[in-house]
């Protein structure tokens, strides 16, 4: 969509135009499901005058009505399943990881998340007949974990060229939560010169637990993710991209209470990820992974490894 197009909308001039696609507002669905409150914080304009600017987008996006089951599942014909490395471990996602969903993976120290993460990457730049999403990769680094040299590793084990996959892997180091959210930002940007199919971010709740401390800020931190969660399914929906977040648990080996197996981020994230896996450690290089959650798949458990070459069965 052109900043023109946008300008045809009632109230909206050159310089909100602007300041709307500068935003990321780059089409009439993205005004349209926006709330008064946030567009009129980003185009500096009245609430008022904001809501006639969404209403007038779901107008000429025609949003709103119903589809039938039929248009749905025609659709669904669209979503691309991302292999995981372990051939059981894709069984219990229905295929392996989902485009156009966010799937969290959980767990404690040293479960695999991170080496999870790596594996997807590579794997997201594979054909689609290899289980990949033929496209780029990108991630959002919170804990300076991400390693090029591993990412190396796993392509060479697997008669891969490191430095095409390296070439096709897009890393950003996140410092803090709002930097974090900028690069969500960026993401969309990127997104629409290259086809990232995949977007990471491990882990996804340190800096929010870290920079909001204690019951007062509760309420601030959850509305601050949620919109960062929003953010990324955007970027999912406008690139049917995979997006995986890695996430903490609320275990404290210094406290008697907690749940361990309980994910950070409430019902903000439990209500926001379309799947949900915790992940645990087994004997020598084994991982557990036991889906919690899921639209469509039963509860139930995988086996995989985590060796040099990457995930394996």
């Amino acid at each position: 969509m052109s900043e023109n197009e946008i300008e045809k909308l009632p109230g909206v001039g050159p310089a909100t135009a602007e300041k709307l696609m500068d935003s990321g507002y780059t089409d009439l669905m993205a005004i349209a499901v926006e709330s008064p409150r946030v567009l009129s914080d980003v185009a500096e304009i009245g609430e008022t005058n904001a809501g006639k600017i969404i209403q007038a987008a779901k107008k000429a996006a025609e949003i709103g009505g119903f589809e039938t089951g039929t248009e749905l599942l025609e659709k669904r014909k669209n979503v691309g399943k991302l292999n995981t490395g372990a051939k059981s471990f894709n069984d219990l996602l229905g295929g392996g990881i989902e485009t156009g969903s966010i799937t969290e993976f959980f767990g404690e120290f040293g479960s695999g998340k991170t080496q999870i993460a790596h594996q997807i990457l590579v794997n997201a730049t594979r054909p689609e007949e290899d289980g990949g999403l033929d496209g780029e990769a990108m991630i959002i680094d919170t804990e300076n974990c991400f390693r090029p040299g591993r990412i190396s590793e796993i392509a060479e084990a697997r008669d891969l060229d490191p430095q095409e996959i390296l070439d096709k892997i897009h890393v950003g180091r996140a410092f803090n939560s709002h930097h974090q959210m900028l690069l969500a930002e960026r993401a969309l940007e990127l997104g629409k010169e290259k086809a990232i199919r995949l977007l990471v971010v491990d882990s996804l709740t340190s800096h929010f637990r870290a920079e909001y401390v204690g019951r007062g800020a509760l309420a601030e931190r959850q509305q601050t993710l949620n919109k960062h969660l929003h953010k990324l399914l955007r970027f999912a929906d406008r690139n049917n991209a995979a997006i995986v977040v890695t996430n903490q648990v609320t275990a404290n080996p210094d406290q008697f209470f907690g749940d361990p197996t309980k994910p950070i981020g409430g019902h903000i994230l439990g209500h926001t990820a379309t799947f949900r896996v915790y992940l645990r450690k087994s004997k020598g290089d084994k991982r557990i992974a036991r889906l919690m959650d899921s639209p469509n798949m039963p509860e139930g458990e995988a086996v995989f490894r985590v060796e040099e070459a990457g995930i394996t069965e």
